[in-house]
């Protein structure tokens, strides 16, 4: 039986760690989405988003009598922006305003004073993070990095979630993307096979994290990842490098944990209509391809440019 402590109003809700240990165990052990969160436990859908989800937003230091930052779509949004403009020359990066703009072209409707709360203490949680003077990693041609996001679509007229795997090519930040309808291997190795015919070739190396459908649990801080059977036999067969992320590194792929969000941001703000896999997938194939239409944010090159050069490099 769900314990009333879910059926409190949202604005009074406050959950035991305990209760939070469930969301997240349910999100990322269980792979459960957000609305089957919400169902299973009995709780606000934003509640579930928010406790699922919520290492993804700074810890609120500042108390605010408006929590739309949190509780809403809003701060995963600036989140996203600041941690993005975190890798560039400070005079390129977006001001207070610029975000406060931003935001109310994508219909925010908060404050800018909230919206500068919500800066600050995004900056010290994170100042000491950014800080730590990670080396710059080096991108040769031909070198990925892939990931899955969370994405919210609409199918049959409801809300729903659906899992997108991104592959990132840092080098020229050319991106691919293909919806599935979960995470696990089968999903995750027939979406690294729509990856490769949308790119025209297999990369050379890719960069991965600890996803299960792929590396084996590691027992021991030590113990180096080992990578399943199936996913050698399928990096064997494309012939293609793989290299694990150290825990906590997020930066040694930080190019496509951007793009995941770039695409969120980008073509799921409005949660688009989805018919079938098939159709959503071309259609995000159709939007990254004109989005490799602008300059690349370091090189100063169009992307497309940068992208007909690097493709040369990879595997067949």
């Amino acid at each position: 039986m769900v314990s009333n402590q879910y059926r409190v109003e949202e604005h009074e809700r406050m959950l035991a760690m305990s209760d939070i240990n469930c969301i997240k165990h349910l999100r990322n052990k269980k792979g459960l989405s957000i609305t089957k969160i919400k169902e299973t436990l009995g709780i606000n859908w934003r509640t579930a988003k928010k406790y699922a989800d919520e290492d993804q937003l700074p810890d609120s230091k500042i108390k605010q009598s408006n929590g739309m930052m949190y509780t809403d779509k809003w701060g995963e949004i600036v989140s996203d922006w600041l941690f993005e403009d975190s890798k560039l020359k400070k005079k390129l990066r977006r001001t207070k305003k610029q975000i406060f703009s931003e935001l109310l072209d994508l219909g925010f409707k908060g404050s800018y004073r909230t919206v500068c709360y919500f800066i600050s203490d995004w900056e010290n949680s994170h100042n000491e993070e950014l800080d730590k003077g990670h080396d710059r990693l080096e991108h040769p041609p031909s070198d990925a990095q892939v990931d899955f996001g969370v994405m919210e679509v609409v199918k049959n007229g409801e809300f729903m979630d659906t899992h997108v795997l991104v592959m990132s090519y840092p080098h020229s930040n050319a991106a691919f993307a293909v919806p599935l309808p979960s995470e696990n291997q089968e999903c995750f190795l027939q979406g690294l096979k729509v990856l490769f015919t949308q790119s025209g070739g297999v990369p050379r190396r890719i960069r991965i994290d600890n996803l299960t459908p792929a590396v084996k649990k590691v027992r021991s801080k030590i113990e180096e990842a080992k990578l399943t059977d199936a996913f050698i036999q399928f990096q064997n067969h494309y012939g293609f490098e793989v290299q694990v992320c150290n825990p906590r590194s997020g930066h040694e792929k930080g190019s496509v944990e951007n793009k995941v969000g770039y695409i969120r941001y980008n073509f799921f703000t409005t949660s688009p209509v989805m018919n079938s896999f098939e159709d959503l997938t071309e259609t995000l194939h159709i939007q990254l391809q004109n989005d490799r239409q602008r300059l690349h944010y370091e090189k100063e090159v169009m992307i497309e440019d940068l992208w007909n050069i690097e493709k040369e490099f990879l595997l067949e």
